[in-house]
């Protein structure tokens, strides 16, 4: 159960009723997650569905890449939500089944590509050191570029925000489910 109770579409302001339905539009028709939490904040919810639409729609990191992003993110946070919104999506993108289980069971994955392995390494040591050593960051220019690694590094940044969210206001996956051990 969320800390945050959903807010009744009857009772949302104006500019709430239009967030609501702006983010909606993009998600399948739902405002969960952090964005019904955030939602109480229109300011926030506008600027996070902003910064998040740009990353999942306009962004040129593959499709692939950032699902696996999304998913190392989310389970290094064990963030509930975020797994179920993603783990359909990274799978759609051709993540493989392997790639997904071992990173829910917490095991290095066993690559087949290297783009992948790269993407989990960078956004793994991001994550445990909070920055990025001389070499990786070299060999993540080297392989991305400059402009897709500023890329990433965000995308990261906010899908570490949004489990923060997820986390500290236990937000309920549908359902009840649990996907993450």
């Amino acid at each position: 159960m969320s800390r945050v109770p959903p807010i009744e579409i009857d009772k949302l302001t104006p500019e709430q009723r239009r967030l609501h339905d702006e983010i909606a539009g993009a998600r399948s028709g739902h405002v969960r997650g952090p964005f019904a939490i955030w939602l109480r904040l229109p300011q926030i919810a506008d600027k996070a569905n902003q910064l998040g639409n740009v990353l999942r729609r306009g962004g040129k990191l593959e499709r692939r890449l950032f699902e696996l992003m999304v998913l190392t993110i989310a389970r290094r946070w064990s963030a509930q939500y975020e797994w179920f919104a993603h783990e359909k999506n990274a799978l759609a993108a051709g993540l493989a089944t392997d790639v997904v289980e071992a990173i829910r069971a917490r095991q290095v994955p066993n690559f087949a590509r290297e783009d992948e392995r790269l993407i989990y390494e960078i956004v793994t040591e991001i994550d445990e050191t909070r920055t990025l050593s001389q070499p990786n960051y070299e060999r993540a220019v080297d392989a991305l570029g400059l402009d897709l690694l500023i890329e990433l590094v965000t995308a990261a940044g906010f899908y570490s925000s949004v489990a923060m969210m997820i986390n500290v206001f236990e937000a309920p996956v549908p359902g009840g489910e649990r996907p993450l051990p």
